[in-house]
This record gives C-alpha cells, structure tokens and sequence, in this order.
C-alpha cells in the first residue's frame, strides 16, 4: 500500500498512532467506525447511513449521507439491513448531517448499499 492511497478513515487513525493527546481532548481520532461506511441508530433521529468522519462520544457527523424511512425485506433487525439490505424501502439525501444521542454503529456491506441506492427519493 501506497501512502498516496490512505483513505481520510486510514490517515486519521495513523495520526491518532502518533499523537494520543489529540485523542484525549476530542474522543474522535481512533473509533473504529471513523472512514467506514455505516448504519446510524440514534435514539430521537432516526436511522441514517452514511460515511462517519468524526465521532465524539454520543455524536457523529456523516457525509454522503442518507436518511433511512422506511424498509421491507432484508429482515427485522437493523443488522439485516445493513447486511443485506432492502426489498423495498424509502431514503432521502441529506448529505452532511451531525447526529447526537447515537446508540448504534453497524458498518454496511456494498450489496446492501446497492439495494439502498434503488429507494433515494429526491
């Protein structure tokens, strides 16, 4: 692996390698949900889905973000979802979102977001 091709995900963990004060004083750098693509649940906001670039104890923020409404298929648990995705479903973009009281972090896997891409309402 190239140093060129690190993902921000990567880079910020190899950052927090060397300076754990960082870490300290925004609880951000070393979550190992930090550059993955994820499943939200919070307690009052709902499910979303996007890539996670700063957590901060109960709070995330996501880019390229979706907002999970409703699903059918792929199962009853949020796992299933993010797992395997949806038969039918509603989403909405919402881009950059921050997201406090999260409860719940499970990375998704590319066929789920394949399925998730075929209900984004505009």
């Amino acid at each position: 692996m190239d140093i060129d091709d690190l993902t921000i995900g990567e880079a910020k963990k190899l950052a927090c390698l060397f300076n754990a004060k960082h870490e300290e004083k925004t609880g951000d750098c070393c979550h190992p949900m930090v550059g993955k693509r994820c499943l939200i649940r919070t307690y009052s906001a709902g499910v979303h889905i996007g890539d996670v670039v700063l957590v901060n104890g109960m709070e995330v923020q996501l880019k390229n973000a979706l907002r999970l409404w409703k699903w059918e298929g792929g199962g009853l648990s949020l796992s299933a979802v993010a797992n395997n995705g949806i038969v039918k479903g509603r989403l909405n973009k919402t881009g950059e979102v921050y997201l406090t009281n999260v409860i719940e972090f499970i990375p998704t896997t590319k066929d789920a977001e394949k399925t998730f891409a075929k209900f984004i309402e505009d």
